[in-house]
């Protein structure tokens, strides 16, 4: 997923126009689509301009959302957003159990063990079908995988920007 302005949230990018009214198909790129029926508005961020969209309708479709946003209203408007991501302010993020977090809170994190060694900086989070795999780089290049699990990741502190690791046998080995 791209990295735009941290004052602003990524919920979806903008595919292929859908219908003749002007209405989007979208990409939902948030762990809860259903929120686009919910959303009053939306900023669209295409390049470096950011536009303040109202939400007339949301559908959802399977995997895809439909949209009608104020102001695009035929299918040639619709082609110019192609591409273009839909954002919401950090405010309107949904609340998350206890424990959980959103990539962009991980991404950037120090990583150090429990015996105060130093990794890197977790620079990616890969989603996988059981738990998410923290990527660590290294300053001198190396990188390690860190499972998202309870018996590894000790400690997340979003404020202090760290994360504490009990890594398992083998886990920081070189191959």
């Amino acid at each position: 997923m791209r990295s735009v302005d941290q004052q602003y949230i990524t919920i979806g990018e903008i595919g292929a126009p859908h219908g003749l009214r002007g209405e989007v198909r979208v990409i939902p790129l948030t762990d809860f689509p259903e929120r686009f029926k919910t959303t009053e508005q939306v900023f669209l961020s295409l390049g470096n301009s950011l536009l303040k969209k109202a939400v007339e309708s949301a559908v959802i479709q399977q995997n895809r959302i439909v949209l009608k946003l104020e102001g695009i209203d035929s299918p040639e408007q619709a082609r110019q957003f192609r591409g273009a991501l839909l954002q919401v302010s950090r405010q309107e993020l949904w609340p998350l159990q206890d424990g959980a977090y959103y990539h962009f809170e991980i991404v950037g994190l120090k990583v150090v063990t429990v015996d105060g060694t130093a990794l890197g900086e977790v620079t990616e989070v890969l989603t996988t079908g059981g738990n998410d795999v923290y990527v660590v780089k290294g300053g001198l290049g190396q990188e390690y995988l860190v499972p998202a699990l309870r018996s590894v990741v000790k400690k997340i502190d979003t404020g202090a920007g760290l994360m504490i690791i009990e890594p398992y046998p083998g886990l920081l080995d070189k191959e």
